[in-house]
């Protein structure tokens, strides 16, 4: 029928064209006899053609014309695809199509057509511009914009909800009836859903529950030509149920059984109830809440907000002694459902809880916290005050030792007993501290007599009463004065004083002089403070510049308390104001404390030992220093005699009579003290003594311990005792050394080198002196 019309159509337009054709060839005829010049123009049909055509190439498109008469006249097109789609028959003007032409691609062509002369190429005509129209044919099929849509509805949505929109394009001419208009259908689940003409899908069910199916897939067609079995396509659309609260919690178990021990805190966690809640967690606000059982006071219920548990915890302390076992029954619900929404089958959830509690060893409880107790001050008769008392809450019922763990102030100045018996150990006076506080531990003694390591704490205050035990003292002031010229009842200064003791509301000090002889005089203000006024006036500085005022000052206390203070009161010259001119300094007292005074005396001390040492120290290296020398010396003559002989009885094996011979020859020098201590050798024929040598070593021996002028280090002791029967008698050459002896002693260079050491010692020079 598209194409009967579409014929008919075509024909319509040959008809109208060649109608118009001959009006302009009349027209043209009419003109041309009227004017001399006849104006030329370009006349041709109308060009149309469809799209697709499935005739042979090439297709006729038209014809164009022009007025101008002439025999070598060619027509030729130029522009876009000009002699290649397109080309025209040069002589008669039809222009063909020499491909198939597709209207979704393009559906318009404009070219130029021009007549020219075949010999010259000159153009005959002014070029005119023409449009070839592609006429369209239904040969697309509606597109979806995309091949998965997605949309999402509230579960239990009314029906008619709005849930997504699909859009198909199709490629045809809208113009032309039929050819682009498309329809949407739903050809999967159209049990939920549908879809308008528009694309719009909407619900067709108010019951879709999220919890029962969560999405939902469907499928839809688009086609185009309503009533027409054109071609089609499809597209996916996923549908999601979004969550509403409509769902009540429900609690996985009928009950619930929880053990915990009776020393949890208060706040600490017993257990936790679980609940299933459908819907998702941003609609889960479930609440739980007591049914049965009279603990309210005792448990809470907190829920969660992550998890949606139920946290149990304790308001209270837990005791297993009085009670080992809770029961009660718990709710949960939620008041945010939707109850529009509300389905069948109840709003609560009821399970029962039961709590054990399990005995734990507690630590005793003091049966009255804080304890406080009061003493007077210096006191000496109250020895106690009182006691503090703890139990042990568990069956075994254990004995209990107190101890003292911290007091303030620090000191012993209150005791606790093993039984928790509060004791002074001596009077407390309130002006050191007016409050004792003491911590006492508690401790269960047990069944092997140690103590437990839990334990308890009480705070003991001991409050001190104030005792009249205190004169008050004066509130010195600064350096009163007075002029030299004062008149009487001149005021000279104001006083006040002050009581380490408390002050009672009524209470007041009396202020009255020691002596009348002064000339001053004490006026009371009856505010705790008393005027010094000048008496008869006129001092006589050169008798006095300072005079010292004593001053009597009670309480009204029981018993009454007083003090006697002096007051130093400066005579100064005064100007005619009264203006002090000049007062003498007054000396000031400078106390040192004890701990001052020990403090110097100990610097002094140190400064004393430290000098000590110092010269002790100087002097040692002065002695190491002397000894030094002689130790050098002492080495560079001893003299190594390497023929021991046989003994003290040997006398053949060394001949000695050389010696003797010269000893005895020359005459014997007199003896020099030597710096080394000698034993002396008996006289020559005293038979040797068991005991001889021994008594020789003790009293070497006991010159070397006592004699402190040698130096506490090992020395060189030289013995010069031979023993009684040796024949040489003494080999020593310090007593030869230092003689006066005038014996040439030249004969020993000839005895051969042993002796050379001993020639050489015995022909020095006389005052050379040789150290041992």
């Amino acid at each position: 029928m598209n194409h009967i019309i579409l014929h008919f159509s075509l024909l319509m337009a040959s008809a109208f064209a060649d109608e118009e054709s001959q009006k302009t060839t009349q027209n043209f005829s009419s003109n041309s006899a009227s004017h001399k010049r006849l104006k030329r123009d370009w006349i041709w049909n109308q060009m149309h053609i469809k799209e697709e055509i499935d005739t042979p190439l090439p297709h006729h498109v038209g014809k164009i014309t022009s007025s101008v008469r002439h025999n070598n006249a060619k027509y030729i097109i130029e522009g876009e695809y000009a002699n290649t789609i397109f080309k025209v028959e040069e002589t008669s003007g039809d222009v063909y199509a020499f491909e198939r032409l597709d209207r979704e691609k393009k559906a318009e062509y404009e070219l130029t057509a021009l007549i020219i002369d075949r010999r010259t190429n000159q153009s005959l005509e002014t070029p005119s511009k023409f449009i070839i129209k592609v006429y369209d044919i239904n040969d697309n099929v509606p597109v979806f914009v995309q091949k998965v849509f997605n949309g999402s509805v509230p579960e239990m949505s009314p029906v008619g909800t709005s849930v997504t929109k699909v859009t198909a394009v199709d490629a045809d001419d809208p113009t032309v009836t039929g050819h682009a208009t498309v329809t949407y259908q739903v050809i999967k689940g159209d049990e939920y859903f549908t879809v308008d003409d528009s694309g719009v899908i909407s619900t067709t069910r108010a019951d879709l529950d999220r919890e029962t199916q969560s999405t939902y897939e469907i499928i839809v067609k688009a086609k185009d030509g309503p009533g027409s079995s054109g071609d089609s396509s499809t597209a996916t659309v996923i549908i999601t149920l979004t969550d509403i609260n409509d769902n009540f919690p429900v609690f996985k178990h009928p009950s619930f059984h929880f053990k915990v021990p009776e020393n949890i805190s208060i706040g600490g966690e017993v257990g936790r109830v679980k609940v299933e809640d459908v819907d998702e967690p941003q609609h889960r606000n479930t609440k739980y809440s007591f049914v049965r059982g009279d603990y309210r006071d005792t448990f809470e219920i907190v829920a969660n907000p992550f998890t949606n548990e139920g946290i149990i915890r304790p308001k209270k302390p837990l005791d297993f002694e009085k009670v080992a076992e809770y029961r009660f029954d718990i709710e949960a619900t939620d008041p945010t459902v939707d109850l529009r929404y509300f389905k069948a089958g109840g709003s609560r959830s009821i399970s029962t809880v039961t709590i054990e509690v399990t005995d734990v060893d507690e630590p005793p409880v003091f049966t009255k916290l804080p304890y406080e107790f009061k003493v007077r001050e210096n006191d000496a008769e109250v020895r106690t005050l009182g006691s503090v008392w703890a139990h042990d809450p568990d069956a075994a019922k254990r004995k209990i030792r107190f101890i003292r763990r911290r007091a303030s102030p620090n000191g012993d100045y209150i005791r606790v007993s093993d039984t928790g018996i509060i004791q002074l150990p001596k009077p407390l006076d309130r002006e050191f501290s007016s409050s004792y506080n003491i911590t006492v531990a508690a401790q269960e003694i047990l069944e092997d007599g140690r103590l437990s390591d839990r334990e308890s704490h009480a705070q003991v205050h001991v409050i001190v009463t104030d005792e009249n035990d205190n004169a008050p003292e004066l509130v010195y002031p600064e350096e009163p004065r007075v002029c030299e010229n004062a008149a009487p009842g001149k005021v000279v200064i104001r006083i006040s004083a002050t009581d380490k003791d408390e002050i009672p509301p009524r209470g007041f000090f009396k202020y009255s002089l020691a002596t009348e002889d002064s000339n001053f005089s004490l006026v009371e203000n009856y505010d705790n403070t008393a005027n010094i006024t000048v008496k008869y006036g006129q001092f006589n500085r050169e008798l006095a510049k300072i005079h010292y005022l004593p001053i009597i000052i009670s309480d009204n206390g029981d018993p009454e308390m007083s003090s006697t203070n002096t007051l130093v009161i400066s005579v100064c010259k005064c100007n005619e104001k009264g203006n002090f001119t000049f007062c003498e300094e007054r000396a000031k007292q400078v106390g040192v404390s004890i701990q001052a005074l020990v403090a110097i005396f100990i610097c002094i001390f140190t400064i004393i030992v430290i000098a000590l040492l110092i010269l002790l120290r100087k002097r040692h290296k002065k002695d190491l220093s002397g000894l030094g020398r002689n130790v050098a010396e002492i080495h560079e003559q001893l003299v190594t005699y390497d023929e021991e002989g046989g003994g003290e009885m040997d006398t053949t094996s060394y001949d000695v009579s050389v010696l003797n011979s010269v000893r005895k020859n020359g005459a014997k020098p007199e003896a020099v003290p030597s710096p080394y201590a000698q034993v002396q050798k008996p006289p020559g024929n005293v038979t040797s003594g068991a005991g001889e040598m021994e008594m020789m070593i003790e009293v070497k021996k006991d010159e070397a311990d006592n004699d402190r002028d040698l130096l506490p280090y090992d020395t060189l002791h030289i013995y010069g005792y031979e023993g009684a029967e040796s024949i040489a008698e003494s080999l020593s050459s310090l007593e030869s050394s230092s003689s006066d002896s005038d014996i040439d002693y030249d004969f020993l260079n000839d005895w051969g080198p042993r002796f050379k050491m001993l020639a050489e010692l015995y022909g020095s020079e006389p005052n050379e002196d040789f150290v041992y």
